[in-house]
């Protein structure tokens, strides 16, 4: 006798595609435009007119929104030719840095992008993008990037400033993290505030931070980093400065749990101006827009690009 269950299971995964198609906006099977056989929708089209609306405070027409993504096809499929394709968590991280940056929680910035018809995935296409391109842009052409340091120096004097160094401080830390698991009782993230203190006390070297946090449970030590005071925020300078070697900065929490830094070393080292790293800056600026454009302009050439109902 036949078993009807397979039967059974077929047809129930075929009414719940049927359910799926009916609950997608009709217009989101209107294909405006294939590129290199992927297809573009009216939907898509309205999605991105929303939130580019939302982000820039202008409304852009409609052709200005199919060429962006028209765009984005092209860089994606040129990602998956060299192997670049964020994961799901790299862009999930990259949301909840924006939303930290608005200083919302992930679930306020869905709200209110949800509020103004945009769907949190909208946003989360476009971060995938500029994930992928930027990383293909700076790897292929790294070398044709860089900013030559006689380059930088001859544009500073050009505008006047002789001044190319002034006097700054060296800071050699290690980050420190008491990992609370996410969605922890407020009492687990109490107690581990509580244990952050206790060592805040006890420690006073590199090497007694170093030892103690590679034999504790749920904390972790990172590698050391060297900053200057040009690369850090003025709060974070302060605390550095105030601190003595040796010992820890105040507990933060974090998305991963307590955060402290250990700090190493601190000595006096000469630093870029601000008008040096500004033109430094400014000069990788044009060279990365130059050579961005220039490469989407080959890969673009080379797309399959399909109008439809026009």
């Amino acid at each position: 006798m036949t078993n009807p269950l397979p039967v059974f299971r077929f047809f129930l995964l075929a009414v719940g595609a049927l359910l799926i198609l009916a609950g997608t906006p009709a217009r989101a099977q209107n294909i405006v435009v294939m590129v290199n056989g992927d297809p573009i929708t009216d939907y898509d089209v309205e999605q991105r007119s929303k939130l580019d609306q939302l982000t820039t405070q202008k409304t852009p027409s409609r052709q200005e929104v199919i060429n962006e993504l028209i765009d984005e096809k092209v860089k994606l499929k040129e990602g998956k030719k060299y192997g670049v394709d964020p994961s799901v968590s790299d862009i999930n991280q990259s949301y909840d840095g924006m939303a930290q940056r608005m200083r919302i929680s992930p679930d306020q910035l869905t709200k209110s992008l949800e509020v103004k018809g945009v769907r949190p995935e909208t946003l989360k296409g476009r971060m995938r993008v500029e994930m992928v391109w930027t990383s293909l842009v700076r790897g292929r052409y790294k070398e044709k990037l860089m900013v030559g340091e006689k380059d930088v120096a001859d544009k500073v004097r050009q505008e006047g400033d002789e001044k190319l160094q002034i006097e700054g401080t060296e800071y050699k830390m290690q980050p420190i993290v008491l990992i609370v698991p996410r969605g922890s009782s407020p009492s687990l993230q109490e107690t581990r505030q509580k244990e952050a203190e206790a060592y805040r006390a006890r420690v006073t070297s590199c090497e007694e931070a170093n030892s103690l946090f590679r034999s504790t449970p749920n904390a972790t030590i990172r590698d050391s980093v060297t900053k200057t005071t040009a690369e850090l925020p003025e709060a974070l300078r302060k605390v550095l400065d105030d601190i003595p070697i040796g010992h820890l900065t105040a507990p933060e929490v974090t998305k991963q749990g307590i955060e402290m830094v250990v700090l190493c070393a601190r000595k006096p080292t000469l630093i870029d101006t601000p008008k040096k790293r500004e033109i430094r800056e400014k000069m990788y600026a044009e060279k990365y827009e130059q050579t961005q454009k220039a490469y989407l302009e080959e890969i673009r050439k080379a797309a399959m690009i399909e109008y439809r109902n026009r």
